[in-house]
């Protein structure tokens, strides 16, 4: 029997998941135990609790699974610093980001004081891209034994959107849309221009626009465009991302994010 830990940790949302022999026995947000709508950082309250569900201790888990892979896309990464030249104190800001962000087992044991992990942690801990954990949540709890599964995101591991196929228990991406070029970019950036500033308030926007007519599609086709691929791209001169410092809190608390939009 394998036990496995999953985390979506260091973002808003987040959750932690509990399964045994690929058997889901426990899955929950850290908001609610939090009261803090959105919460971001390391998710030990509902890691506490899917343990609890599952009746085991942290020394009984096999695997953890965290939803980040620094080494993913580097190349991708490499390329970009080395023709963009972004500003440095961006560049700065996103090492400090990672910095920060201690690691699974040394938050652990901070969360759980005098509760030990097994032997070999370390070689159990894997670390998932974003994208194919996206992929991955919508492909593997479906129905099919073969389909399409498509992420569209904001940022996560450099990539902002990844396709490909699953079949079985497998899936694989065969393409993606990289930074600084991100849907979900657009979609936040907009929402704040509209006077919505808070984290997750597009579903606000998405829940008003059947009262609407859509009076600004050419302008929208302006800021966003599609390519011959079938990809699509941002005009940037419309956002700030990829060229400065965006204030961004994520550690232990609502996420906050200054304006997208130039």
């Amino acid at each position: 029997m394998t036990t496995i830990l999953g985390l979506n940790a260091y973002h808003a949302d987040s959750s932690a998941c509990l399964v045994k022999d690929g058997t889901l026995i426990a899955a929950a947000e850290e908001e609610r135990f939090r009261r803090i709508k959105h919460w971001a950082g390391f998710p030990s309250e509902a890691i506490r609790y899917c343990l609890a569900e599952g009746g085991i201790r942290l020394a009984d888990i096999d695997v953890v699974a965290i939803n980040q892979d620094a080494g993913a896309n580097l190349w991708k990464k490499v390329a970009y610093l080395a023709t963009r030249r972004p500003d440095l104190s961006l560049v700065r800001d996103r090492l400090r980001n990672k910095r920060e962000r201690v690691g699974v087992a040394a938050e652990l044991a901070r969360a759980f004081p005098g509760e030990s992990l097994r032997a070999g942690f370390r070689e159990g801990l894997r670390e998932v891209e974003h994208h194919l954990a996206h992929l991955g949540s919508a492909f593997l709890v479906s129905p099919f034994e073969e389909a399409v599964a498509v992420s569209v995101d904001g940022f996560g591991d450099f990539a902002s959107a990844a396709w490909g196929i699953g079949r079985g228990s497998r899936v694989e991406a065969e393409d993606k849309v990289y930074f600084p070029h991100s849907l979900g970019i657009f979609y936040q950036a907009l929402t704040q221009y509209l006077g919505f500033p808070n984290y997750g308030d597009e579903y606000k926007v998405m829940g008003l626009a059947p009262y609407g007519e859509p009076r600004f599609m050419s302008e929208m086709r302006q800021i966003v465009k599609l390519e011959g691929d079938g990809t699509f791209r941002l005009t940037l001169d419309y956002f700030r991302h990829h060229r400065e410092k965006i204030g961004y809190e994520w550690a232990d608390g609502a996420p906050f994010f200054s304006d997208l939009y130039s």
